[in-house]
């Protein structure tokens, strides 16, 4: 079967038009024109509607219909020509009568129409009798197709108890014969298999609920659905197709307790936290509708506490707080499991929850001791003497056989070296006096231990108070630095004073000031109490010298208010500063300072200034002295080097190898003693001329290289030797040539230099060199 687009459709419904009754006859109308008149000529065709069935086989071609023109006179004189699509193929028209026949068995699937031409010529002349005009040949449909699910099997869900005539699906089923003529496509469904759950609508194909169902009975059904074209007459084709329904679940079951009680059992030394056990409520129902909360109803939510397990949906029984199997030996514990959500469609099923009673036994354990109190807080005062009483610690065995208990104290060696603890009644003493300024506060930590069973051991925390104690005079907080003007005037304030006490006072401290009882005839100050715990120092008389005297020496007597109140007298120290009435710290701290040396401030800048060109003088000499012992020795060094180099020498070949080391020549730790040069200008030419007789292994030789080695060593003037030797003797080792004069038979005054010029310009300064000294012998 073949689907057709747009304008298939157009076409067929262009001759379904064609076809109506007022067209039965029709009558074509042309115009002849010419250049000189119009003629209207009346001419037509007459046809019936054109049809032919499809799947039809025959030997013999079978009549479809005839075209004739009413110009038609019967007397042959016409002939009918057929054009288009399968014209001569499919198609052929009796040239005479012109009645069409279809040759081959069509099928309307593939193709429902086709489009011709005709037209009628004069069988003489060949000339057109009736224009050419255009006919559409159907193809009558048969019901030659079964209908099928193009789409199955099919799936669908729907929620359970979902009430009667709730749509689950619709199934389509699609037949390829001709919805538009007959019954060949009418399509109707019906229900095969699903009854009495499900019902399916005979046109449309929707599948609806029946009956309200459980998805906890049964969670997914099996439909089938028929359907037939023809509408379901004799002769119909069918086709089934299966419908696969799942109930998806919803909130409809509570939870139940799988059972009425549980029995359970903890330790009592259980620690916080510890698992008791588990319960579990059972949900029919899955997933989020089955999720679940725990609760702990009754007397023992404070002992007691449970959690959901999210992936179990168990309760979980949790020790909320420690339990004693001597105060209570057992628990009777209602837990609660309530559904999480809750469809509010279904609260009328309700309530979605359940509740049961769980049993829980304190099993006896031996425990530690138990202190009456979780910590204990003493006093004691300061001071107080060694074996004096702190407190008492209690503890006791909570097991039934009462086991005796004994104390100790765990702390730090010097708290032990504080306090002591009796082992059998846990009476605190302390063992040395305590002073409440070093410590206000002891933490000491004391053990209990069953006699019967040492691992049974229980702490705790005994803090202990130093209570303060009067022993602590009061005194200046800190130094004061005091001056007075000499040109000051009587009633100035020059100092404020206050003051300090280690001790602790409950109502706060409270300081009162006056002169001692020596200074109270003193004519020159005033002390002023300022009731704030401050004090005033005054001036009493007008004008100071420092002639007369430097320093006042201020006695001070402070009075605390503990108990008993104690007094200190406490020096302030006056310095009479050359000021007029405004003192300057700085300056009268530095003034009093050269006024005590006897000294004045132009006197010090004198001095200051001696000292500095004291400085400056030494410092010269140093940098002289160290000039004049730098030694030339380097420089000579240096210049030897460059003109060894600016010879372009040559060495004096293998043998040279065995001389000895140049570096040690060069080392400046050496001490040398300077000895006078000598002339060497003569020993060297005596050398070589010993040289030459004796030759290198000579003990002569050696003596002089020995020689000349300690005189480098010793005359830190002496150039390097051994750059000399290489002159005083070459080596027999080398093949190329020497540049050196040593070994010539000739003097100096016999040699001619001039050569070197011709060396080039490496030889250059070398040659200007013998040159000047040729000159100067000349």
């Amino acid at each position: 079967m073949k689907y057709y687009t747009l304008p298939s459709l157009v076409l067929i419904l262009v001759q379904l038009w064609l076809c109506a009754p007022g067209m039965q006859k029709k009558s074509i109308k042309s115009t002849d024109q010419s250049s000189t008149a119009v003629r209207r000529v009346k001419r037509g065709w007459i046809w019936e509607p054109l049809f032919v069935t499809e799947e039809q086989i025959t030997n013999m071609p079978l009549y479809v219909g005839q075209l004739k023109s009413d110009l038609d006179k019967h007397d042959n004189s016409l002939q009918y020509i057929l054009t288009g699509e399968g014209a001569g193929s499919i198609f052929n028209i009796d040239k005479n009568s012109g009645k069409i026949y279809v040759k081959q068995k069509l099928d309307r699937e593939e193709k429902p129409f086709y489009i011709l031409r005709a037209q009628a010529i004069n069988r003489n002349t060949h000339l057109p009798v009736e224009p050419e005009s255009e006919f559409i040949i159907k193809v009558r449909d048969i019901n030659d197709h079964e209908p099928q699910f193009l789409d199955g099997p099919y799936v669908a869900t729907v929620p359970e108890m979902s009430p009667e005539g709730t749509s689950v699906i619709q199934v389509t089923a699609t037949d390829g014969d001709d919805p538009s003529y007959g019954n060949s496509a009418r399509l109707l469904y019906t229900l095969i298999e699903g009854q009495p759950y499900f019902s399916v609508e005979p046109k449309t194909g929707i599948i609806r609920m029946a009956s309200q169902m459980d998805r906890e009975t049964k969670d997914q059904y099996l439909v089938i659905i028929q359907v037939k074209d023809m509408v379901g007459q004799a002769g119909a084709f069918s086709a089934t197709a299966t419908v696969t329904i799942n109930l998806s679940d919803v909130n409809d079951n509570a939870p139940k307790f799988q059972q009425r009680l549980y029995y359970m059992s903890v330790s009592e030394e259980a620690p916080v936290g510890t698992t008791v056990g588990r319960v579990m409520a059972e949900d029919s129902d899955i997933g989020e509708n089955a999720a679940m909360n725990y609760f702990i109803e009754g007397d023992s939510t404070d002992v007691f506490d449970i959690i959901t397990d999210n992936e179990t949906q168990e309760g979980i029984i949790l020790l909320k707080k420690t339990v004693d199997y001597e105060t209570k030996r057992r628990y009777s514990v209602q837990a609660k499991a309530v559904n999480r959500y809750i469809d509010e469609q279904f609260l009328e099923e309700g309530p979605f929850e359940d509740t049961t009673i769980v049993k829980i036994n304190v099993q006896d354990a031996d425990e530690p001791p138990v202190f009456t109190l979780e910590n204990y807080v003493m006093e004691i005062a300061e001071g107080a003497v060694s074996g004096s009483l702190v407190g008492v610690i209690t503890a006791r065995d909570p097991d039934s056989d009462d086991s005796p208990v004994r104390y100790s104290i765990v702390s730090g060696m010097h708290l032990k070296r504080l306090f002591s603890i009796n082992e059998h009644n846990g009476t605190i003493i302390t063992t040395k006096p305590l002073d409440r300024e070093i410590a206000a506060w002891h933490n000491v930590t004391v053990t209990a231990t069953e006699t019967r069973n040492p691992e049974k051991i229980s702490e705790v925390n005994v803090y202990i108070q130093v209570l303060n104690v009067n022993d602590h005079e009061p005194e200046f907080p800190k130094y004061y630095e005091t001056f007075v003007c000499e040109n000051t005037f009587s009633g100035q304030l020059i100092q404020n004073i206050s003051a300090v006490d280690k001790d602790d006072s409950v109502e706060g401290h409270h300081f009162f000031f006056s002169l001692a009882q020596e200074a109270t005839n003193n004519s020159y100050f005033t002390v002023k109490d300022n009731q704030d715990n401050t004090a005033g120092i005054f001036t009493a008389k007008n004008g100071f010298s420092r002639q007369e005297q430097l320093f006042f020496y201020l006695p001070i007597l402070i009075l605390d208010n503990g108990t008993p109140p104690l007094t200190s007298t406490n020096t302030l120290t006056i310095t009479v500063c050359d000021c007029d009435t405004e003192v300057n710290t700085f300056f009268c701290r530095y003034g009093t300072f050269l006024y005590s040396l006897g000294l004045s401030t132009e006197a010090l800048v004198a001095v200051l200034a001696c000292i500095l060109i004291l400085l400056v003088f030494i410092l010269a000499v140093v940098a002289i002295r160290r000039q004049r012992q730098k030694s030339p020795f380097l420089e000579k060094i240096e210049e030897f080097r460059e003109n060894i180099v600016r010879y372009d020498d040559e060495g004096g070949g293998e043998e040279d190898t065995e001389t000895f080391d140049i570096s040690a020549l060069r080392t400046h730790t050496v001490i040398r003693m300077h000895k006078p040069r000598k002339n060497i200008t003569t020993e060297i030419h005596s050398l070589y001329r010993q040289s030459l007789q004796v030759g290198p292994d000579s003990a002569v030789f050696r003596q002089f290289i020995s020689e000349k080695l300690e005189e480098a060593n010793t005359d830190p003037s002496a150039p390097p030797y051994d750059s000399l030797q290489t002159y005083a003797f070459e080596g027999t080792g080398s093949l190329a040539g020497s540049l050196s004069s040593l070994g010539s038979n000739t003097s100096d005054m016999d040699q001619n230099y001039e050569y070197l010029s011709d060396w080039g310009p490496q030889f250059k300064q070398l040659a200007s060199m013998y040159a000047s000294h040729r000159n100067g012998r000349d």
